[in-house]
């Protein structure tokens, strides 16, 4: 048995524990190979010994039940061991946003208040700048060549191979397994806590509702600081299915990857699938490997999916909707929904259903239940829902009532069940698959010395499907240009929240009769001006 040289605490074990899933996946399939990256393979008896390897080698760290530990890097095995080996220490992983300003880097951390950092070879210069402004972090581990390790870094290759056993307190059933940041509304990142229940029901659930098949292979391509991404970690381990691990997405390198392993599910948006297909050497490579295409963060236009049913015979494709919140599927739009049918083609605007494990219900300003066809704000319940956001109990009591999670997003069920979104009630941007706030842009811009007021909104874009844009009035007209205010930006967040476009006007901003931005005039005003 792989567990024999496990120590024992003592303590009962949990019902529902993710390393349960690892232990089993190494039991079953040994020699089977659980996780590819740049050319490495290990097999799921090699990840099971690495973590537990790396939780021994965190527990004589001084980490322990309910402590942090965060990871900054590209995504790579380590993180993916990382997401198995800290529960399995009784601690909670926290992946930060690597695409983050340095300054948004530095407010996870501090929130969160992680004793241990992971940081690959990438991200060591930002590393220095946590460590020098956190005062929680206690060990800095990096993930690097042994050899390159920084003196005042512990070397990744080394704490696993040569770490004592040590006695682990493994977490499970309703403790935090993780925390990732999601932009807020309020201008600042919430951390959403996942149980071990919530990612083991939204990985059972993917199961079901993707068809998944055990041992196949998959790309992991999708930045894993998302929970879209992190939890297909969970999903792949319970199907001993190999994961080949894209550090960042590429368009080359996923279709030489698939290629190369033969991949037979691939994650991606509707962007990024338009960039495969759009790449001058598309044709060049051997995709007839691949089975099922899952994507989200957009619906699918008809005239994208009509070429990949053509340039992709007999490959099923896949839509979710969700958000991090709910680990983080609550609908999917399935195969059998993906057709050119006229009579079925409608179902193609509309995001699925709920799988199974969740509800779903559409309710008005008052919280109480519409009927088919009414539109209204999306409520979903469910063992996937977060237990909260970490260190915010108004937040989380906002937000969750009942048991019942409120997205804030607005739409309407049709008599068949499928969920149909009219739009964001929080005014949230989708570009490039990523969340933008505006006001957290806004409340950048409001800082500027020059700017009297402002407003941020989402424009339509042809190949993000949405792009950030502002509307600017200056103190004194002409005193900085477009240029001015996308370096302003840069410098202080992350380059995909900056705008891409900027409008200057010289009147007042239009305002409700509370003195309210009213955006939708503003939205008006500047998408005919940008078509």
């Amino acid at each position: 048995m792989v567990s024999e040289n496990r120590v024992d605490t003592g303590r009962k074990p949990a019902a529902i524990a993710v390393h349960h899933l690892l232990e089993k996946a190494a039991e079953c399939w040994p020699q089977s190979p659980s996780v590819s990256y740049e050319g490495r393979t290990f097999s799921w008896r090699e990840t099971y010994s690495r973590c537990q390897g790396l939780a021994s080698a965190l527990a004589g760290l001084g980490v322990g039940p309910g402590d942090r530990v965060a990871y900054l890097g590209f995504n790579s095995h380590w993180c993916f061991e990382l997401f198995f080996a800290a529960p399995m220490a009784g601690a909670i992983v926290v992946p930060v946003n690597f695409r983050l300003s340095v300054g948004e880097m530095i407010t996870c951390i501090d929130d969160a208040e992680p004793v241990v950092l992971l940081v690959d070879e990438h991200h060591v210069s930002q590393a220095e700048a946590i460590i020098s402004a956190c005062s929680s972090l206690r060990s800095v581990i990096y993930t690097g060549a042994s050899e390159l390790a920084p003196s005042h870094m512990k070397s990744y290759e080394a704490l696993v191979v040569g770490a004592p056993e040590a006695a682990l307190e493994p977490s499970g059933n309703d403790d935090t397994l993780v925390i990732f940041y999601t932009g807020g509304t309020t201008g600042r990142a919430k951390g959403v806590m996942l149980s071990h229940i919530n990612q083991f029901t939204n990985a059972l659930g993917g199961i079901s509702w993707y068809r998944m098949v055990e041992r196949e292979t998959h790309l992991l391509a999708g930045p894993m600081f998302h929970t879209a991404a992190g939890s297909r970690v969970y999903t792949a381990t319970m199907t001993g299915t190999h994961t080949v691990i894209v550090s960042r997405f590429d368009v080359v390198e996923v279709m030489q990857l698939v290629e190369k392993y033969s991949i037979s599910t691939l994650q991606l948006v509707p962007t990024t699938l338009q960039m495969m297909f759009d790449h001058p050497g598309f044709s060049d490579f051997d995709l007839s490997s691949l089975r099922l295409i899952t994507y989200g963060a957009a619906p699918m236009p008809v005239a994208l999916l009509e070429r990949a049913l053509r340039v992709l015979p007999g490959v099923s494709f896949a839509q979710s909707y969700g958000m991090t919140e709910a680990s983080p599927v609550v609908t999917v739009l399935d195969g059998n929904d993906h057709s050119l049918d006229p009579e079925r083609l409608p179902r193609l605007e509309s995001v699925g259903r709920p799988v199974f494990h969740n509800q779903v219900r559409i309710v008005d300003g008052e919280r109480h239940p519409l009927a088919p066809g009414e539109v209204g704000e999306v409520a979903v319940k469910g063992s996937n829902v977060m237990t909260g956001y970490w260190r915010a109990p108004g937040l989380t009591d906002e937000v969750l009532q009942d048991g019942w999670y409120y997205t804030g997003d607005s739409g309407y069920l049709d008599k068949d069940g499928y969920l149909f979104l009219a739009g964001r009630i929080k005014d949230m941007i989708v570009s490039g698959g990523e969340n933008v706030y505006p006001i957290e842009i806004e409340n950048i811009l409001s800082r500027h010395p020059d700017i009297r007021e402002c407003a941020v909104i989402g424009v339509p874009h042809e190949k993000w499907g949405e792009s950030v844009h502002a509307v600017i009035r200056l103190i004194e007209p002409g005193r900085v240009s477009e240029t001015d205010i996308k370096d302003y930006c840069r410098e202080r967040i992350a380059h995909y929240k900056c705008p891409t476009g900027v409008t200057f006007v010289e009147d007042a901003l239009p305002v409700s009769t509370v003195n309210k931005i009213l955006k939708t005039e503003i939205r008006k005003m500047v998408v005919d001006n940008v078509k």
